[in-house]
């Protein structure tokens, strides 16, 4: 296929020598380690249901539902009577203080997460909440309540009134998946996918402190995508995050869903396929592929495409349960790492079940660029034993740790080039239900990985949702 141009060669050696797969670790740089500090909790009560096999307060695709900024962390999640909360804390305090914003959920759909941002230009916290391909809820703060919390008091009175546009930027009435970002420069983007699963488009629009600009569409739904079961013409691209690095790279890994399920081998499995990347180098105006030829250009009229090529940096077909939307991190070098998840051949080339084989059968797999500017892959010796996603971080020394489904993390050093991946923590005593939300802005602030979870339950009986804590090396 045209969009296959990188060699497969790069990807298939799981093992390789530590200088080339590092090329900054040291000798003496500590490896990967965790000590559990803290748990604290949000709510004894938060609101509880299984939609799309997660929970609405704990999808690991929440950017942000848990961070960290001048010394506070903040995190947002619905109660048990459906009121959308936004809570802070001093770092290691051992309580947080708690405001409703005004709005309350109004589907039992785990789709309509919680996001938060802060606009560094203006010391706001904002959050967009409530959609699955429909409208939105956005509410934002008073200008400089994140840069001064010890300052001004937190009372519902700080933040403004719930609206339906971003202060009047009505964007699409088919808005899903809210990410926002800040950019190098102090503005705040917010990344969006508009219309639906299957036949959507990736967005941008950005905040420069004074007022939202619509930046438009940057990937196309269009394009032909055929498998050696049938094609398909329309497809969305989920996003497995969207950063940028300290040098100002905005980096995003992504895989495809097609809308014709007739690429599949069977209807029980997902339509994903394949792993991409692209990147942007002028705030997410324009994205290069992974050679650094432009590929799609955000509200022009070309767009990142199916068919583009040098886009895929690991393929695979869509019969296999490919996960959608895992994660990503960038070291210090700024190389882009990622997790994504899927059933290996060696259990069989075809998934008729998407839950059932992921959770017997679901592996994930660390892709990173090295050192040397290929990639590499290195399957993660854990099983997933659950349908859900892996979330990545990597700490000051690079070495990655894995956060998997019930809390469980898995570490692996940079000095080894990533082949020694063991448990670290297996998850006792936590309960909890599945996917975990990381606070990825305090790893590099504290050296503190931050996680949200809540507790396992049953129908729609409310449980507990906490924050663990754990010190990564120093």
């Amino acid at each position: 296929m045209h969009r296959r141009t990188l060699l497969a060669a790069a990807l298939a050696g799981a093992v390789v020598t530590p200088a080339l797969a590092s090329g900054t670790a040291r000798a003496a740089d500590p490896g990967p380690s965790v000590t559990r500090t803290g748990t604290t909790t949000l709510d004894s009560q938060a609101v509880f249901f299984v939609s799309y096999d997660g929970l609405v307060n704990n999808n690991a695709f929440q950017k942000n539902g848990l961070l960290t900024y001048k010394g506070y962390q903040y995190a947002v999640w619905y109660t048990a009577d459906r009121n959308a909360v936004v809570g802070r804390r001093a770092l290691g305090a051992s309580t947080w203080s708690t405001v409703k914003v005004g709005h309350t959920l109004r589907y039992n759909d785990s789709h309509n997460v919680i996001s938060m941002g802060v606009s560094k230009a203006d010391g706001r916290l904002h959050l967009n909440m409530d959609s699955h391909s429909d409208g939105f809820t956005y509410v934002k703060s008073v200008a400089g309540l994140v840069d001064n919390p010890g300052g001004l008091s937190w009372t519902a009175g700080r933040f403004g009134a719930p609206q339906s546009t971003l202060d009047g930027l009505a964007l699409t009435s088919q808005f899903t998946y809210p990410q926002f970002v800040s950019t190098p420069d102090g503005k705040l983007q917010l990344s969006y996918r508009v219309a639906v699963s299957g036949n959507g488009r990736n967005a941008l629009a950005e905040y420069d402190g004074t007022k939202w600009t619509d930046l438009g569409e940057w990937s196309a739904s269009t394009g032909t995508y055929t498998s050696e079961h049938g094609s398909s013409t329309a497809r969305n691209m989920y996003l497995h995050g969207i950063d940028y690095d300290r040098n100002g790279r905005l980096h995003s890994f992504f895989t495809w869903r097609e809308q014709n399920g007739a690429v599949m081998c069977n209807g029980g499995g997902i339509s994903n396929h394949d792993t991409g990347y692209v990147y942007s180098d002028d705030r997410g105006r324009t994205w290069r592929n992974d050679a650094g030829a432009v590929v799609g250009v955000t509200g022009g009229s070309d767009k990142v495409s199916v068919n583009d090529t040098g886009l895929v940096v690991d393929p695979l077909n869509p019969d296999h349960s490919l996960m959608n939307q895992e994660s990503q991190f960038t070291d210090s070098e700024g190389r882009p790492h990622a997790i994504i998840s899927y059933v290996p051949g060696r259990f069989g080339q075809c998934t008729t079940n998407y839950v059932a084989n992921r959770t017997a059968n679901g592996r994930a797999f660390h892709v990173r660029r090295n050192a040397s500017g290929t990639w590499q892959k290195t399957e993660i010796p854990v099983p997933l034993n659950s349908s859900q996603r892996t979330k990545l971080i990597l700490d000051k020394y690079d070495n990655a740790y894995a956060i998997f489904p019930f809390g469980r993390i898995a570490g692996a050093s940079a000095a080894s080039g990533y082949t020694d991946w063991k448990i670290l923590f297996d998850g006792s005593g936590l309960n909890a239900f599945g996917e975990v939300v990381i606070d990825e802005s305090r790893v590099a602030q504290d050296g503190v990985l931050s996680f949200m979870y809540q507790e396992k339950s049953s129908g729609t009986t409310p449980s507990a949702l906490h924050v663990a804590d754990f010190r990564l090396p120093a």
